[in-house]
C-alpha cells in the first residue's frame, strides 16, 4: 500500500505530525511500537492547556482525536528497515511493507543510564533531566546535579531558580575548574567531585548519595543528562549527526540528510520536552 508519509513514532512529535498532515489530506500512517521514553514520567507539565496530564492519557487523547481523518491510519508495530528513495521508500515492517513518499523520524532516543546502583530505579521519578517539567513540584527542596563533563556544569546554576539548595556532582570523572568553582561559590551552588558508588531511596523518592569516600549527601531530586543514542532503525539510514549524535535538519523543513526523510522530536535537540516535541 502507498502512503503519502509514513510516521515512525507514537510520542507527541508523531502525533502531532499525523494531525496536521491528516489535516491536510495526506495519506498518513503513524507507527509506534513503543516503549515510551518518559514511560516513568507521572504527568506530562508545562504543555498548554494538558498541564499535568498523564502520558498514557496524552497519547489515549491524541490518537482519539486522530480518529476523526479516516486519511490516517495508527498502527501498533515495530518497523525494522528503511530503503529506497523519495517518493517510493520501502518501510519493512513487523507484520509487512508499506510503500511511501516520504518518512517522518520521530523516535525519540535512547537514555544510557550510568552503571550507579539504585540510578535506574529512580529515573525518572526522583531523577529527572528538565527543572521546567519537574521542578515546580519539588521545589525549595534539596537538589543534585550529576555532571557528565565540565561544559555541562553551568546547568547547576539554573536549578537555583527552583531551590537554594543545590549540590553539583562531578562523580569522580573531572575536576571542577576554579572559574567554575567561583561561579558556583557566588551562588550559593555547593561542589563535590567524590566519585559516587550508590544512590539510595525507596518507592521513587530519592533520599541520598553514597560515595567511594566520605559521609553520604542528603537530597530529595538528582538532575542528570546522561548520553544518548539513537535507535537502531534511525542509525542504519546513515544520516548526518551533530557532535552530541543527534540528527541534523533543515532548519525550516526538517528535512535530514536524505531526501525525503524527515525527523521531529527528541532526536533532533538536546531541548527535550513534550511541548518542544
Amino acid at each position: 500500500m502507498l502512503y503519502d508519509v509514513v510516521i515512525i513514532g507514537g510520542g507527541p512529535a508523531g502525533l502531532s505530525a499525523a494531525l496536521t498532515l491528516g489535516r491536510g489530506r495526506k495519506r498518513v500512517l503513524l507507527c509506534d511500537a513503543g516503549p515510551r521514553r518518559n514511560a516513568a514520567a507521572v504527568n506530562v507539565n508545562g504543555f498548554v492547556t494538558r498541564d499535568g496530564i498523564t502520558p498514557n492519557e496524552f497519547r489515549r487523547t491524541a490518537r482519539e482525536q486522530l480518529t476523526k481523518y479516516p486519511n490516517v491510519q495508527v498502527r501498533d508495530v515495530g518497523i525494522e528497515a528503511i530503503s529506497g528513495d523519495v517518493g517510493a521508500f520501502e518501510v519493512s515492517l513487523s507484520d509487512g511493507r508499506v510503500t511511501a513518499r516520504r518518512v517522518i523520524l520521530a523516535t525519540g532516543m535512547v537514555d544510557q543510564v550510568p552503571d550507579i546502583e539504585g540510578f535506574r530505579a529512580l529515573w525518572g521519578s526522583g531523577i529527572f533531566q528538565c527543572p521546567y517539567c519537574h521542578g515546580w513540584e519539588v521545589q525549595d527542596r534539596r537538589f543534585g546535579y550529576l555532571a557528565s563533563s565540565p561544559e555541562m556544569l553551568g546547568f547547576a546554576l539554573l536549578l537555583r531558580g527552583w531551590t537554594r539548595h543545590v549540590t553539583v556532582f562531578s562523580g569522580g570523572a573531572f575536576p571542577v575548574p576554579g572559574e567554575q568553582r567561583e561561579l558556583f561559590a557566588r551562588a550559593g551552588v555547593t561542589v563535590d567531585e567524590r566519585g559516587i558508588t550508590r544512590l539510595v531511596g525507596s518507592e521513587g523518592h530519592l533520599a541520598q548519595l553514597d560515595f567511594t569516600d566520605g559521609a553520604p549527601v542528603s537530597l530529595d531530586v538528582l538532575f542528570a543528562h546522561p548520553p544518548q543514542r539513537q535507535v537502531p532503525v534511525v542509525s542504519a539510514l546513515g544520516l548526518t549527526l551533530d557532535a552530541q549524535g543527534f540528527v541534523q535538519v533543515h532548519e525550516l523543513h526538517r528535512e535530514t540528510s536524505r531526501r525525503g526523510i524527515y525527523a521531529a522530536g527528541d532526536l533532533t535537540t538536546r531541548a527535550q520536552s513534550a511541548v518542544l516535541a
